[in-house]
């Protein structure tokens, strides 16, 4: 029996992972095996921020795709935490009734809820301000580059 409450906190925690798709779809999903890669390549960002400085190009691009990564899939874990009793057991426990204790939403799955939401658009407002700070100071640069 596939737990409501155990994906969503699979989804909040080690979702970036991939790990509530393999807990649901089994170790053969090949969604939860390529989430991992843009985690990599966000933690690979924020390591030539912290080599090369502010000013690497990459970095902007890199980052980011932590950021909408995690953004992600705390908005799973949410939808995980909200989907009825009878949508849960019927979509990931087919051979359980539909009212089923696996698919029961309980206070700690609310918790998950909560710190998914919280998380979640923490993480993606700030992917966004980073994103977008450093795009215009590159304009601005350039375009004192180009009045000089």
């Amino acid at each position: 029996m596939k737990n409501k409450t155990l994906a969503a906190w699979l989804a909040f925690l080690g979702g970036p992972l991939g790990l509530h798709r393999f807990y649901l779809h089994g170790m053969g999903d090949m969604l939860g095996w390529l989430l991992p890669i843009p985690t990599a390549l966000g933690i690979y960002g924020i390591q030539r921020v912290q080599q090369l400085g502010q000013d690497d190009h990459y970095s902007w691009v890199l980052i980011p795709l932590l950021g909408f990564t995690i953004a992600g899939c705390a908005l799973r874990a949410i939808l995980y935490g909200l989907m009825t009793p009878e949508r849960w057991n019927a979509r990931y426990n087919p051979s359980a009734t539909a009212e089923a204790p696996a698919g029961q939403t309980q206070w700690i799955t609310i918790g998950a809820i909560v710190l998914a939401l919280l998380m979640g658009t923490t993480v993606l407002m700030a992917s966004l301000a980073f994103s977008f700070q450093r795009y215009f100071e590159y304009q601005i640069e350039e375009a004192r580059k180009i009045s000089q």
